[in-house]
């Protein structure tokens, strides 16, 4: 059986039941989005919840994310021509709109958009693969009810898979995976299914096998269904459904045998069927996949190659098939209608498409335009129209909705009102990201906002010319409010304007910025890794803060003990208070809790942050007249620089994990190259005549590693870098941290450096 989608770009429509319609190409521009497939229009919204997926497209990088979008965006007649990440024709992909994307072949920012698809609305983001950039993929997970895991069919599992990994279980996101370039020289499904069970630990199967491979790669055989299909023409529009090949067909029965007996373990009904011997129909296998990958128990796997235009079309069927509706995912909101000191209760929100239920909605996204800020908002609950009053529950300021619009990658649709499981974007609203929306009489909710990863990597950044500091200043202020996890201070002691984020990629995207969009070009400064300071062993405190001479008094004492977390927990800090009695009146213990925390902004070693200490304040003594919150505070800060004095203390330094490529040839010399850098090889494969180096080496003797490796391999070695943990840095590394700071803090080293 053959046939052909309805798209902008042909002149004809093959219905499914073989009956071919000819229309001009006037009518079919103006019908673009009603054929059978679907007969909705763009824009219009849909009551039915079940006809509702939000999906993110997330992988490593160079895995295919933005190609995969551009050809489900193609399939489903949003456009009318397909383009290539960083293409010849110049015009690059449509989700990649920055001209810094397009010009580098890399997705800087995570971009929305929503297709239509057999009369469903899919809301898709597509995300970075850098780790750079990685809070692009977090706050898109945490608002979406679906993934696709994209992998390379050479690469497979590879160091930023394992973070996207970690993302969709810290959300309890399900995800299809979809392992992509098969036309690759070297290309291996069956390995990349091995590395996603053994390295990742998915309970993974196959839903679709390849039929050829590299240059001889046709189509697919659908296991579920037991059918081959073809993608025929060059844009792989015509779908020929045709008997599986008999050379393959001994292996799709073990395939498909293999995948039932995989999604039986996990699924109670389905697991019933296959130990009463019943053989189960297609309804059958299809419902307890989906019951199965909701509940991230199993994982489907497809194959394709999106650049060829092949197995994309099976990808959206699965996405309807087998990712969840809004209504069959558990979101949780916090009940802060007890006050702050009390535990917020936890409840589910309705996912009903009306307005009935009050409004809920989550600010996950900023982004400055051309309008102004454009907030990106995830609708929980209930609804809004244009014209409606919102209000923030962190600052309780109310807004009014002027503009409601829906994402097509940088273009704008406007539409009058959005309900929950919609994806939107308002105007005119100041908030911050993870903000929580509400309407009147529910003010006391907040949704639970998104994990920030800390920076790992310091930059001085200043403007060349003085002349452009003011436009330096607006564009940091709008970066710093879009992307949390880029921060800029200014130091006292250095006299610098500090600028640290995830990567050296990250600060230098942002230094581009800077020039091109607000005409202030920047020089960045040598890199300072993120050092911090804790104790080695515990080490008691005994400290009187005492002042009865002139004006009022103070008075305040705390006794304690001061220990190091364990080192899985070496970048929190942690006060807990053991006071019984009234030694301490418990007004005050927020005042020592304060004192502690700012106690820790400068440690004693080298200035660095304090990491990985708890105090346990256990008792103390106070003064009828004399006590107070500011002597308590200073008393907590005195006995900590006590503690800096007597404990043993040493530096922690951020360790990555690193994952290095190169052609065979060149293994000795990056080998040999990378243990100089002080780093601790885990593991090496092969693969076809290319070799990949696992290892974990220190931030701090990895600046400048890029150009070092293209000189090593001839410009063919590649690697991906990103944070693992804090480890005890080397005795070396530290020596020469304390003596630094030492020669900064000693007023007489700062004379003969002036001399």
């Amino acid at each position: 059986m053959m046939w052909k989608l309805f798209h902008p770009s042909y002149a004809s429509i093959v219905m499914r039941n073989s009956l071919f319609c000819h229309v001009n190409l006037q009518a079919q521009q103006k019908l673009a989005c009603t054929c059978w497939y679907s007969t909705r229009k763009i824009g219009e919204v849909i009551q039915d919840v079940e006809k509702i997926r939000n999906i993110g497209i997330s992988a490593h990088i160079d895995s295919g994310k933005t190609t995969l979008t551009e050809r489900l965006l193609f399939y489903t007649g949003r456009v009318e021509e397909m383009h290539e990440v960083k293409g010849k024709d110049l015009v690059g992909a449509k989700m990649d709109f920055m001209e810094l994307e397009r010009q580098r072949g890399i997705t800087i920012q995570s971009a929305a958009t929503y297709v239509m698809w057999k009369d469903h609305n899919i809301n898709i983001i597509d995300t970075p693969g850098h780790v750079d950039f990685t809070v692009e993929v977090e706050r898109a997970l945490r608002v979406l009810d679906g993934a696709v895991l994209v992998l390379c069919a050479v690469g497979g599992v590879q160091s930023q898979t394992y973070t996207v990994n970690r993302q969709m279980k810290r959300y309890n996101v399900p995800c299809l995976a979809f392992i992509n370039k098969l036309d690759r020289q070297g290309s291996s499904p069956k390995r990349v299914l091995h590395q996603l069970r053994s390295k990742l630990h998915h309970n993974a199967a196959f839903l679709n096998l390849p039929i050829g491979l590299e240059g001889d790669h046709q189509g697919i055989v659908d296991l579920i269904q037991e059918k081959a299909i073809f993608f025929e023409e060059p844009h792989g529009i015509t779908l020929r459904e045709d008997d599986i090949p008999l050379d393959m067909r001994t292996e799709a029965k073990e395939k498909r045998q293999e995948m039932i007996e995989m999604v039986a373990n996990v699924d109670e009904k389905l697991g019933e069927m296959f130990l009463e011997e019943k053989t189960p129909s297609v309804q059958d296998i299809m419902a307890a996949v989906r019951r199965a990958t909701i509940k991230r128990t199993f994982t489907p796997v497809l194959v394709g190659s999106a650049l060829k235009n092949k197995g994309v079309q099976p990808l959206l069927d699965a996405v309807l098939s087998y990712l969840p509706n809004p209504a069959e995912v558990t979101n949780i909101c916090l009940d802060n209608s007890e006050g702050p000191e009390k535990t917020p209760k936890k409840f589910n929100l309705d996912p009903a498409r009306t307005m009935d239920p009050p409004f809920v909605g989550l600010a996950f996204k900023l982004e400055a335009g051309k309008y102004g800020q454009l907030t990106y908002v995830r609708v929980y609950q209930g609804g809004i129209k244009r014209g409606d009053t919102i209000i923030n529950t962190r600052t309780q300021k109310k807004t009014r909705v002027q503009r409601l619009v829906r994402m097509n990658a940088d273009e704008m649709e406007d539409v009058t009102e959005v309900y929950a499981g919609d994806i939107c974007a308002l105007f005119g609203v100041d908030c911050s990201s993870g903000d929580t929306f509400v309407t009147k009489g529910n003010l006391h909710l907040s949704m639970e906002s998104m994990f920030v990863p800390e920076p790992v990597i310091s930059m001085s950044i200043k403007p060349i010319k003085k002349t452009d500091i003011e436009n330096f200043s607006k564009g940091i202020a709008r970066f710093t409010k879009e992307d949390p996890t880029f921060r800029v201070l200014w130091d006292d002691e250095s006299k610098e304007t500090i600028a640290s984020g995830m990567g050296e990629l990250h600060l230098d995207i942002y230094s581009q910025r800077l020039e091109r969009e607000y005409n202030a070009k920047c020089v960045l400064g040598k890199p300072k890794v993120a050092f911090r300071e804790s104790l080695v062993s515990p080490c008691n405190f005994d400290y009187l803060h005492k002042k009865q001479t002139g004006g009022q008094g103070q008075f305040a004492k705390v006794i304690g003990v001061m220990e190091p977390l364990p080192a899985d927990e070496n970048t929190k800090l942690e006060f807990v208070s053991e006071i019984v009695g009234t030694n301490v009146p418990r007004q005050f213990i927020p005042s020592c809790k304060a004192g502690f925390l700012k106690a820790c902004d400068k440690g004693g070693l080298s200035g660095h942050k304090v990491a990985g200490v708890r105090m346990r304040l256990q008792d103390g003594a106070n003064h009828s007249v004399d006590s107070s919150d500011l002597a308590f505070q200073i008393a907590t800060e005195m006995a900590m620089k006590d503690v800096f004095e007597c404990g043993t203390w040493q530096i922690l330094e951020p360790v990555m994990t690193v994952e290095i490529n190169a052609p065979e040839e060149y293994r000795n010399a990056v080998l040999e190259n990378i243990v100089k850098r002080n780093a601790i090889i885990q593991a090496t494969e092969s693969i076809e005549g290319f070799f990949t180096v696992y290892c974990e080496a220190p931030l701090n003797d990895m600046f400048g590693y890029a150009t070092e490796l293209r000189s090593l391999t001839q410009g063919k070695g590649e690697f991906t870098m990103e944070y693992s943990r804090y480890c005890p840095a080397r005795s070396d590394t530290q020596e020469k941290l304390m003596t630094e700071f030492q020669g900064v803090t000693d007023p007489q080293q700062q004379k003969k450096k002036k001399n």
